[in-house]
């Protein structure tokens, strides 16, 4: 009896030895889920918050890609400083807007105004679009005239590195363009800012005083030719600068004027005179050409294209207002149908 109840403690104290190292090991395993856990929880990176961006608008950067034709070129900068907002020009090409379905030419400008910004008055140069409906390029010339010059110069665009080139809306820039029928095309410059300092400075200026040049010859009769002629005498001291009208003014009362209000020595009297007739002979063989140019244009002009000049519109483009921009609302220059 004694002998089997020996064998008895026996199994049972291998059986606690066996359930011990049991629990010993799960107790393990926990231990290094636990600290596993842990390990991951120290060593994991915070998950960044999502970022949303507006959806750029399809004509988005149609006010930057038409080359603001006059501006002095280091008054470019200036003219991007500000995240103007032109979605009145964008609206105009939807469906119902004046320029929806229409062919468009548009080019850019400036005009530097005095405006309210941030608490204080600043000169700002406005950037301002132009957009033209006609069915062909409404100029292929562009006008280069200033207070200084005596005459307007009217030259190629090309000569000043310009041209109409189609717009690519945002969503078509993945496609050919030669495959594309653009209805929209804008006023581009090719000039490299970086070669501008090998210009000469009288080519440099053209570019400050140039516009595109539009001819009108069904409205041409509507406006009386100008009977005026801008003068710049030159001088020792100083030039003379005025205006003479030959129609208006009568040339020997007109230079005595300007010598009783020193403006003109009298002993240039003579000179001056001769001068003002010069610029008046030069100014009635421009307007005496330009009635020819104007009659023989009209009798080569087919029907069509005496219907296209007439139905030519020109309308004229703002950026509206917005909290992150100079308000421009009380300086604007607006035309008829702008």
């Amino acid at each position: 009896m004694r002998k089997g109840g020996k064998r008895k403690s026996t199994s049972q104290k291998q059986e606690t030895e066996v359930k011990a190292s049991s629990s010993s090991q799960e107790n393990q395993k926990e231990n290094h889920k636990l600290a596993s856990q842990a390990k991951r929880a120290k060593t994991s990176k915070p998950q960044p918050q999502l970022e949303y961006f507006e959806d750029k608008r399809n004509l988005e950067d149609l006010w930057k890609a038409a080359f603001p034709v006059g501006t002095e070129w280091d008054q470019l900068d200036s003219v991007y400083q500000f995240n103007w907002n032109f979605s009145n020009l964008e609206e105009a090409f939807e469906e119902g807007g004046r320029l929806y379905g229409k062919k468009v030419y548009l080019f850019g400008c400036t005009e530097p105004q005095l405006v309210p910004y941030k608490g204080e008055n600043k000169v700002i140069c406005i950037p301002v679009v132009v957009a033209v409906v006609s069915p062909f390029p409404p100029s292929d010339k562009i006008g280069i005239n200033s207070v200084q010059r005596e005459a307007e110069e009217i030259v190629p665009m090309k000569q000043m590195k310009m041209d109409w080139v189609p717009y690519i809306p945002l969503e078509n820039r993945d496609s050919q363009v030669d495959r594309l029928q653009s209805q929209m095309f804008i006023l581009s410059c090719t000039q490299r800012r970086v070669a501008l300092k090998q210009m000469k400075i009288d080519r440099l200026k053209k570019y400050e005083y140039c516009l595109p040049y539009f001819y009108q010859p069904l409205k041409e009769d509507e406006l009386e030719q100008s009977t005026e002629v801008q003068i710049i005498f030159p001088a020792a001291q100083k030039p003379v600068f005025c205006e003479f009208d030959w129609e208006l003014d009568e040339l020997d009362e007109f230079t005595d004027q300007l010598i009783e209000a020193d403006e003109l020595d009298k002993d240039k009297k003579d000179a001056f005179k001769e001068f003002v007739k010069e610029r008046v002979r030069e100014a009635k063989k421009a307007n005496r050409q330009a009635r020819e140019a104007r009659k023989k244009a009209l009798e080569e002009m087919s029907e069509e294209t005496k219907a296209a000049f007439e139905n030519m519109r020109f309308y004229k483009f703002y950026p509206i207002p917005t909290p992150d921009t100079p308000d421009v609302s009380n300086v604007k220059v607006l035309w008829e149908g702008s």
